[in-house]
């Protein structure tokens, strides 16, 4: 079925889109929790925010990786193989950031404790820089031989692209935690968040337009134009709702704004999965990396059972845990000592 490696395409931009969406305000509250100035009843305030959701958000990541590992080996092996140090580096950084989630709040003196924010803030940091520098290199090139094997040492992947792409994840992180802020908490908290949106909404994001637009103009899709045209309309209307108090509506359009600039990149990137910076004749396709037509059909499959239950759970917690937050909600810290006889 020629057109099962398209749909699997489709499929793993999809998931990015998940990702970034999901994962992106926990990155961003984990970047606030441990390198922002905040007070332990906040900072405790932020951490229980995405408790909930956290590592549910994760799964995404995972499924886009094993995705294309599944339905385009080649494009995987390249990617991997040629991002091999930053990869190693972001999974450091998210076992980090899980550690820290887990750990800060058994830490039993205040410089352990900040030492585990460190590592939240870090880590959160660091992980969304590197997704953000893998997506670029996907979507703009690396320098890729024939043979799919890349060129030059161990830093060649470290272009002035995959920096963009790595600061626009960033951006974009903080400035979504914000706005989630505004939505899941109430008091101080959300009247501090609402303000940073209002004021810095259209810097956080510029960086992720930039880099839709330099891959827009170098493979000059109408379809792409469409999508980022739109991209700048939920954009517009995220700060217009966001102004007017309607914080829910705010937030529905900058994931709008995401979803719609993340479609042009890859709208526009397409049929390439991974373009080689050296010869476009060395560019990996969709055709050219793709599985064997039994493997994506088997996949297809499963992914139309698979796919609706894990997102019927999913959106099942987030409406568990729909409630506001406050400050007051959160217990003052404690010991627990053992009494031994």
């Amino acid at each position: 079925m020629e057109w099962l490696p398209t749909l699997w395409f489709i499929v793993i931009a999809v998931l990015w889109c998940g990702y970034l969406f999901l994962e992106g305000f926990d990155l961003g509250v984990g970047m606030l929790i441990g390198l922002g100035r905040n007070t332990e009843r906040r900072k405790r305030l932020l951490l229980n925010t995405i408790g909930p959701v956290w590592d549910g958000n994760e799964v995404w990541l995972l499924t886009a990786g094993g995705a294309t590992f599944a339905a385009f080996p080649h494009w995987y092996a390249s990617l991997f193989s040629a991002l091999y140090i930053p990869l190693t580096i972001v999974l450091l950084a998210l076992i980090f950031r899980a550690v820290a989630i887990e750990y800060r709040g058994k830490a039993v003196t205040a410089p352990t404790r900040k030492a585990w924010d460190l590592a939240l803030g870090l880590g959160s940091l660091v992980a969304a820089f590197g997704v953000g520098a893998m997506l670029a290199s996907t979507t703009i090139g690396l320098p890729l031989n024939e043979n799919g094997d890349r060129i030059g040492g161990a830093f060649a992947w470290l272009t002035w692209h995959a920096v963009l792409g790595g600061v626009a994840v960033v951006a974009f992180c903080w400035i979504h935690a914000l706005a989630f802020l505004r939505l899941k908490t109430d008091g101080p908290v959300r009247e501090e968040a609402g303000k940073l949106v209002g004021r810095w909404l259209p810097v956080a994001v510029l960086p992720m337009m930039v880099w839709a637009l330099w891959v827009i103009i170098n493979n000059d899709s109408a379809l792409s134009w469409v999508s980022l045209a739109l991209s700048l309309a939920a954009l517009v209307a995220a700060i217009i709702m966001g102004r007017a108090g309607k914080e829910g509506i705010s937030f529905i359009a900058l994931g709008i704004m995401l979803v719609a600039a993340v479609a042009a990149i890859f709208i526009a990137a397409f049929p390439v999965v991974l373009p080689s910076t050296l010869d476009p004749a060395f560019n990996l396709t969709v055709e050219t990396a793709s599985s064997t037509p039994y493997t994506l059909k088997l996949m297809s499959i499963v992914a139309a059972f698979g796919v609706p239950l894990v997102l019927a759970y999913q959106a099942w917690s987030y409406w568990v845990f729909r409630k506001r937050l406050r400050e007051e909600h959160i217990p003052e810290t404690h010991r627990v000592t053992s009494i031994v006889k």
